[in-house]
């Protein structure tokens, strides 16, 4: 009797866990705030990061859904005064040539409007990101101001893109990359607003583009259209082939309907500046993005970081389906 009680106590955690693991479930969003959510993966660590308007911040943890028991870590403050001294946007981290890089938008304190707002970048060789120096390494020198820029690498080459304000409206411009912190002279207008459903809220925005590559090859930038302070703040999505010149506006085609918008029945409202990640065994497909739980919420800090998985259609686009409801159980990414 007491040898099979002993054995009994014995096997009981490994099969807690193994039950654990089978139903690990999380809820969004995973912070109360958070607009603009980005998160880079490396070495099984995965590093999130947000606006906070006057410095920047990275959370690391090993199981993303879980984003609230990580502590954050401040690794650089805006200067008082000077270009990037105000409204600190969108920072997005990029592990590149086998250093760290931070992107982000900024303006200058004295003159914080739509025509000082630049793209700029911090360097830093460190293997953890959190750690060692961050080395400015300037602004990059776009062919317009505007904000939301991103990095990705195809085939060897470096490309950024990043929402140009231009007369009226904001459009997405492309450019080659000679190296993490410089442009090519080639810059290209690829997408400007041409849909209504990219008109709402008073202002004509493509804005957040981010990289996707789908499973045959075929290349993706989604963005986010709209005021960020409409409820109809939605993804669009660009696809072009996975051979195609990307610094030609004609490989490119836009999606004719937003690709990921709210959903009142959920409760999600405008939706938005997004990211990708994978799952830690690499089998499954996530995006991250920040939404509003009521309508009429604006654009402030009551934006909240979700993910959810997604999948991918027959013709080889991603399916993101609709925004799952807030406090709504979901299992967690695979492991």
């Amino acid at each position: 009797m007491l040898a099979a009680l002993a054995a009994m106590l014995l096997c009981a955690p490994v099969a807690a866990r193994t039950a654990t693991a089978a139903t690990a479930t999380f809820t969004n969003p995973l912070l109360p705030s958070g607009p603009d959510p980005w998160v880079a993966q490396r070495d099984g660590w995965y590093y999130y990061t947000h606006t906070l308007g006057d410095r920047i911040a990275l959370w690391k943890t090993r199981d993303i859904a879980r984003l609230a028991e990580a502590s954050p870590v401040t690794v650089w403050r805006a200067p008082k005064n000077g270009p990037n001294s105000a409204s600190v946007w969108a920072p997005e981290l990029h592990y590149l040539r086998g250093k760290w890089y931070l992107y982000y938008s900024a303006s200058d304190r004295r003159h914080d409007d739509d025509a000082h707002r630049h793209s700029f970048v911090l360097e830093n060789a460190a293997d953890d990101p959190t750690r060692g120096t961050w080395v400015d390494k300037g602004m990059l020198k776009t062919a317009h101001p505007g904000i939301d820029g991103t990095v990705f690498e195809l085939h060897g080459r470096l490309y950024f893109v990043y929402s140009a304000y231009i007369g009226d409206h904001s459009d997405l411009i492309i450019a080659p990359m000679a190296n993490p912190w410089m442009l090519s002279p080639r810059q290209v207008d690829i997408a400007h607003p041409t849909h209504q459903w990219e008109m709402q809220g008073g202002r004509r925005i493509l804005e957040g583009p981010e990289f996707l590559q789908g499973p045959s090859g075929k290349v993706f930038l989604t963005y986010s259209a709209s005021a960020c302070w409409s409820d109809d703040y939605a993804l669009g999505l660009l696809s072009a082939s996975a051979d195609a010149d990307l610094a030609d506006p004609a490989s490119w085609t836009k999606s004719a309907q937003p690709v990921f918008a709210q959903s009142a029945a959920n409760g999600v409202y405008a939706p938005g500046h997004n990211g990708f990640f994978k799952s830690p065994d690499g089998k499954q497909d996530w995006i991250i993005y920040h939404a509003n739980a009521g309508p009429n919420w604006k654009c402030d800090k009551r934006r909240s970081p979700r993910i959810q998985r997604f999948d991918w259609r027959g013709d080889g686009s991603p399916d993101f389906g609709v925004p799952v409801k807030t406090g709504v159980p979901q299992a967690a990414p695979s492991r």
